[in-house]
């Protein structure tokens, strides 16, 4: 088993949420030795992945979690995370004293703080741990992680976490994790916006956009965006990564947040309303490098 210090102990975890990020995430987890048990809300894409990585499925997410050491979800929002935790079917129902809940979930600092609440009532360890690096970064085991907890709890999982991530953080105590990501998602949405700007801007120039590209991308104006979307939005091709709805869902924690804490987002609340006029054009589930569409078909 291919573990690091401080998970000599672990072999049983549970994985709540086969979606897009948690499918892989699970995988490296059974690919790594661990012996794996995942819930998912549809129960074939749980039985297709028990075909694909060996492991077990269970029918609810207590029964996932009734054996585990640290129980991992990955689901899509607040209501889902409370569905499969403090429901009478969650995991808080069955996870034993000691064991840790990592939750990988993009949602709020504050559910964050109260699944930490229940779990000290119950002896059970929490800790919130939103990801960043997209489907193929959870594919290829290159994920960032963005931690809230207690160190020692922080350590015990950090091993077992590093199964799919190459870098993973403790930001501070509980919610600091959420807190982190919402920093990632607000840099985000001014470089996606920028980005559109400018290769719009080039194209309407009558330049080379991906010679362009090729060139800008080596200066100051190299981003993340640029390298694995910039050649796709010229191209006007959004059929896969991030979708428009989630980016929204988590800018709407951001703002949110924002107001509780006094800060000034006004160009994350610029772009949230863009995203809302991509949504409206029916681009939902479009890739949030779309933003692009709104500046060539006004």
């Amino acid at each position: 088993m291919s573990q690091g210090s401080g998970a000599e102990n672990i072999s049983r975890v549970a994985f709540i949420g086969l979606g897009v990020m948690g499918y892989p995430m699970a995988g490296h987890l059974a690919r790594c030795g661990y012996k794996v048990t995942v819930y998912n809300r549809t129960s074939e894409k749980a039985q297709s992945w028990v075909t694909e990585y060996g492991g077990k499925s269970a029918p609810t997410p207590a029964q996932a979690a009734a054996d585990a050491q640290i129980v991992f979800a990955c689901v899509g929002n607040d209501n889902d995370v409370r569905s499969i935790s403090t429901a009478p079917d969650g995991v808080f129902s069955t996870l034993s004293a000691g064991c840790v809940f990592v939750d990988h979930t993009t949602a709020s600092a504050q559910l964050a703080r109260e699944l930490a609440q229940i779990g000290r009532d119950r002896h059970i360890d929490f800790l919130d741990a939103p990801v960043s690096g997209g489907q193929a970064g959870a594919q290829n085991g290159a994920l960032t992680v963005m931690v809230g907890g207690e160190e020692d709890v922080f350590e015990r999982a950090r091993p077992v976490m590093e199964s799919y991530a190459r870098a993973v953080g403790l930001m501070g105590p509980v919610g600091s994790g959420q807190l982190t990501k919402m920093v990632n998602q607000i840099c985000i949405a001014g470089l996606v916006q920028g980005l559109a700007e400018g290769l719009n801007f080039a194209k309407r120039c009558e330049l080379d956009v991906e010679q362009v590209l090729e060139v800008i991308s080596k200066g100051a104006a190299q981003s993340w965006q640029m390298e694995n979307r910039g050649v796709t939005m010229n191209r006007d091709e959004f059929d896969f990564g991030f979708a428009v709805d989630w980016m929204r869902k988590d800018l709407d924690l951001c703002l949110s947040e924002a107001r509780r804490a006094g800060a000034r987002l006004p160009v994350t609340a610029l772009v949230d309303q863009f995203y809302a006029d991509v949504q409206a054009r029916g681009g939902g589930r479009w890739d949030t490098s779309s933003l692009i569409q709104l500046l060539r078909n006004r």
